[in-house]
């Protein structure tokens, strides 16, 4: 099994509003990348060209899985999730009126995933038990780190092989933050995920993640081969570290 995503020299955005400008990057089978950035950046943009929601104007964006090449610029969501690439949107996402149970199952509408249902669901309720405790509550009236415990699910019921996370750290207390993170880490181990996780928390995010990029408006202006090379960047230290060199 191998899995390789390549993202090369992309433009992108809204309209007359240009929010990537030739951006590259890959993620590889069982990394975890962190795509580093304050607001504003580009990052969701990014993410959402890779689920096939905002259609680059330049450049290419393929899937390699298993020795199948696939142009994701040239197919609809529903197909690349088919693929087996799943999203943890930010903000969650989820719809409120429906319970939580009901949130889970509209991740696995999937056709490879519908098989998988019981077995996705008890290691949905296993990472997360208090989930198989409010099961029957509606999704709108938990609490934010308990919404985005659902968002997690929800991809996961669709038995994906890439896991793309867009700022799980937003909206969330700092513990409910780290929490957030490490079961990240411990689905990608458990699960055999491949991580991109857009963020804009360095210091939780390099507790996880093998490399990592940082863009700045819309450019990738450093890649990490190693969370130390991260650490050492003069932009990391001014921004993310509070320090100087």
């Amino acid at each position: 099994m191998s899995l390789e995503l390549r993202i090369e020299n992309v433009d992108a955005g809204y309209r007359a509003v240009r929010a990537l400008h030739g951006v590259s990057m890959s993620v590889r089978q069982g990394e975890t990348v962190a795509l580093l950035g304050t607001n504003g950046n580009g990052k969701s943009t990014l993410l959402k060209c890779v689920m096939g929601m905002v259609r680059p104007t330049r450049g290419s964006v393929t899937l390699e899985i298993d020795g199948a090449r696939h142009d994701l610029t040239r197919l609809s969501t529903e197909e690349i999730v088919n693929l087996g690439v799943a999203l943890v949107p930010e903000g969650r996402r989820l719809f409120p009126k429906l319970t939580v149970e009901e949130n889970l199952m509209l991740g696995a509408f999937r056709p490879l995933a519908r098989a998988a249902i019981p077995k996705n669901t008890a290691f949905c309720y296993e990472i997360f038990p208090v989930l198989q405790e409010r099961r029957r509550q509606l999704a709108g009236s938990l609490s934010g780190g308990q919404q985005q415990m659902v968002a997690i699910a929800r991809a996961l019921m669709s038995s994906p092989r890439l896991l793309v996370v867009d700022e799980p750290s937003v909206g969330l207390a700092p513990i409910l933050v780290s929490h957030t993170i490490t079961k990240i880490k411990e689905l990608k181990e458990r699960y055999g995920l491949t991580v991109l996780m857009a963020e804009q928390n360095f210091h939780q995010a390099v507790r996880i993640a093998d490399r990592g990029y940082i863009i700045v408006h819309g450019e990738i202006v450093f890649e990490g081969k190693t969370v130390a090379e991260l650490e050492q960047n003069e932009l990391v230290k001014n921004y993310y570290l509070g320090t100087t060199a």
